[in-house]
């Protein structure tokens, strides 16, 4: 792939060229063996599985794809074919070559995959062993702590370590250091020790310090792998129904000077390079839901909710990688809000009984989470012919403010906004609140209040209850929204992100919030430090003989 060629999201197993995913009854095998000739780049050899975007591309499609099509799974095994490397981490020649902004994305993405898989062991009843057949060091090990159960080979030589800051002055970016501590409650002390080993810790000892939780055999290792995932998938209940394949996302995308838009069946872009801005349109339902659950399974992945959201999902990923520079997102949403509310309603009603209705939710809830996580500074616009109702309303409140036209009755619909059972938990933040809850922390009386809304709100009433940021009137409405999006253009894009994201996440601190807020921040900021990217940092000289030159100041 050239540099200037778009990055596309959408894969099949049949197209995976790093990994092999098997299925034999309710356990299913990752087998991890990178293609070092396939890299997403030029320029580098992928070697040792070590690994870049295009492996977690695969990978972030197999979780998915197991979740939906494979539902009868219980467990799922991940190992290498690789013999005595599970996995090198993420490739540094790679790492080494790229742009900042590039390193930050990959990162973040890596991370929303792994809290993916997590959340298939939390909510999803398929649980994922790390079979560490090797060397697992750096992001290789990363991808096992995000496992629910690790074991570890005994041979002399399998270790697991997160060598990054001793051997490449940055840190275990992909949620590495907040894993070990709050996941698997390494002592502090330890993961000081560890995490300054660049060789790691093999057999008894990484037992011992909570890094893996068996250390097996050579001679046995596949044997005692395979029959420990038999006892957890004997104990694990869940359906044993057929899945629902899930078809590629297919964009098609017109150019016209700085001008680009793609257009799907439920979501539409509008790209102007020029001004930085882009105008995402996600269109509501054009029928009715079905209402019982063998019926939205025979629906499967054309149902609205979930065809909708999966085309937001890759148009999200599209704009942080493929338009870096587009800094700002106007959401809009076109259709009939109470159609919108209808279909809410039927998977709501189903969600708690049926493991497909249940995807759907949980899909919903990644999607909106990668919405909170974008770099991008985002304005939610509600016009007449708008839907932000219930589950679209959630695109309103991760938006950083919202302008809604508090237009004449008399010159026709007026815009309105509605609430729904969504809006009150199901489809949580990384700080396991909703979007409402975190909106008005600390007014308990308000929330309460506001779940016996049922009726759609007009602007007086929406702002009145504090649910859009503005409302003006016909004559201000476009100077107001032309203002807002020059100003807002104007400024830093990294003053806005550092500022956004502070925002963003109010209240309780989670794992995720630390991943996101105050590890990614930090490794944000390393990755541009002399000590690491420099001409004589550890990053840029590593694999060269030259010994890096450190800047020895601390700050």
């Amino acid at each position: 792939m050239s540099a200037s060629e778009p990055i596309c999201f959408t894969t099949h197993p049949s197209q995976y060229k790093h990994w092999k995913l098997t299925v034999e009854g309710a356990v299913a095998r990752l087998l991890l063996k990178v293609d070092e000739a396939h890299p997403l780049r030029d320029g580098y050899a992928l070697k040792l599985n070590s690994y870049d975007l295009s492996v977690d591309i695969e990978l972030a499609d197999a979780v998915q794809r197991l979740r939906f099509e494979h539902p009868a799974v219980k467990v799922v095994i991940i190992t290498s074919a690789t013999s005595g490397c599970f996995s090198a981490g993420a490739n540094i020649y790679m790492l080494g070559s790229s742009e900042h902004g590039f390193k930050v994305n990959f990162c973040k993405f890596t991370n929303e995959t792994r809290l993916a898989l997590e959340e298939a062991c939390k909510s999803s009843g398929q649980h994922y062993l790390a079979a560490l057949n090797g060397l697992a060091s750096g992001g290789g090990y990363e991808l096992a702590l995000a496992c629910e159960w690790i074991m570890l080979q005994d041979d002399g030589s399998s270790a697991v370590s997160l060598p990054e800051t001793p051997l490449l002055a940055v840190l275990p970016g992909t949620g590495g250091l907040t894993r070990l501590v709050d996941k698997r409650k390494v002592r502090r002390d330890l993961a000081d020790v560890f995490c300054t080993l660049a060789e790691g810790v093999r057999g008894d000892r990484a037992k011992q310090w909570r890094l893996v939780d068996e250390v097996l055999p050579k001679s046995q290792f596949g044997e005692l792998v395979q029959r420990r995932a038999e006892q957890i998938a004997d104990v694990t209940n869940g359906p044993r129904a057929a899945g629902v394949a899930l078809p590629p996302i297919s964009f098609t995308r017109e150019q016209a000077g700085d001008e680009v838009r793609m257009r799907n069946r439920h979501v539409s872009l509008s790209i102007d390079q020029a001004k930085r801005v882009v105008e995402l349109t996600v269109h509501g339902p054009d029928a009715s839901p079905p209402r019982d659950a063998e019926a939205m399974r025979a629906r499967g992945a054309e149902l609205w909710l979930l065809a909708a959201y999966r085309e937001l999902d890759d148009a999200l990923l599209q704009l942080r990688f493929n338009y870096p520079e587009v800094g700002l997102i106007l959401l809009k949403t076109e259709g009939d809000p109470e159609r919108v509310r209808e279909h809410d309603d039927a998977l709501m009603a189903l969600h708690k009984h049926d493991w497909f209705a249940r995807e759907v939710v949980l899909n919903m809830g990644r999607v909106l989470r990668r919405l909170d996580n974008m770099a991008r500074s985002i304005f939610a616009v509600v016009e007449p012919g708008s839907c932000f109702t219930g589950s679209l309303f959630e695109l309103a409140l991760a938006a950083d403010r919202s302008y809604m036209l508090d237009s004449d009755p008399q010159d026709g619909p007026v815009a309105s906004i509605g609430l729904g059972a969504m809006n009150f938990g199901v489809l949580s933040m990384y700080n396991g609140l909703s979007r409402l809850k975190t909106r008005f922390l600390g007014q308990l009386e308000l929330l309460s209040a506001l779940q016996n809304k049922h009726e759609l709100l007009q602007p007086s009433a929406a702002l009145a209850l504090g649910l859009v940021t503005f409302a003006p009137d016909d004559i201000d409405w476009q100077d107001d929204l032309r203002i807002a999006i020059e100003e807002r253009a104007s400024f830093s894009p990294d003053a806005l992100t550092g500022m956004e994201a502070n925002l963003r996440f109010a209240g309780p601190e989670t794992m995720e919030t630390k991943i996101f807020a105050r590890l990614s921040a930090w490794q944000n900021w390393i990755f541009q430090r002399p000590n690491a990217v420099g001409e004589h940092g550890a990053l840029s000289l590593y694999g060269r003989p030259e010994r890096a030159q450190l800047d020895w100041r601390r700050t």
